[in-house]
């Protein structure tokens, strides 16, 4: 018999992530119906579904809703902050609801959502867009083991680098 999922496995889980209104904000069947392949216990997920997988066993399934510490967090209003267009390079043009990619001097890279075009500067929203939000998901762990090969570059599991074949570990 296997033992259940612990701290260090590679999981593959099935899913659906839903408000508590029921609409769907992500599922594996968004990403091609592959599975969510990644570590548990080494901070690559949510908090919350990353606890959830523990100690389950492959085709179990479970229902789990997150609040928002155990989730994306509490909506943050310091988050949001008016940058001066000036700061943009001259081609840019913002528009509400733009998600911009940004990057930091020291190499740290973050998502901002424009909320604001007003003139001479820019509102933007540096809060996750699911902060704040409760959280539901349907899981089913599909398999689960010892990691593999897409685990074990030269810094180690969960360091946090993104490889050049797109894995993120």
């Amino acid at each position: 018999m296997d033992m259940p999922v612990e701290k260090g496995n590679q999981v593959s889980v099935e899913y659906i992530g839903t408000f508590e209104d029921g609409k769907v904000f992500d599922s594996t069947d968004e990403h091609g119906g592959k599975p969510l392949v990644f570590l548990v216990g080494v901070g690559m997920m949510i908090p919350g579904f990353d606890a959830a997988v523990l100690g389950m066993e492959k085709g179990q399934q479970k229902d789990i809703t997150l609040q928002p510490k155990d989730a994306y967090g509490e909506y943050d209003p310091g988050a949001v902050h008016d940058v001066p267009l000036d700061k943009f390079p001259n081609d840019f043009k913002p528009e509400k609801g733009m998600m911009l990619h940004l990057g930091t001097p020291d190499g740290h890279h973050f998502d901002a959502r424009v909320v604001d075009v007003q003139e001479g500067s820019v509102k933007l929203d540096m809060n996750h867009e699911l902060a704040g939000k409760v959280l539901k998901f349907e899981l089913k762990v599909v398999d689960y083991g010892e990691p593999d090969e897409r685990w074990t570059h030269s810094c180690g599991p969960g360091c946090g680098d993104t490889c050049g074949d797109g894995c993120h570990h």
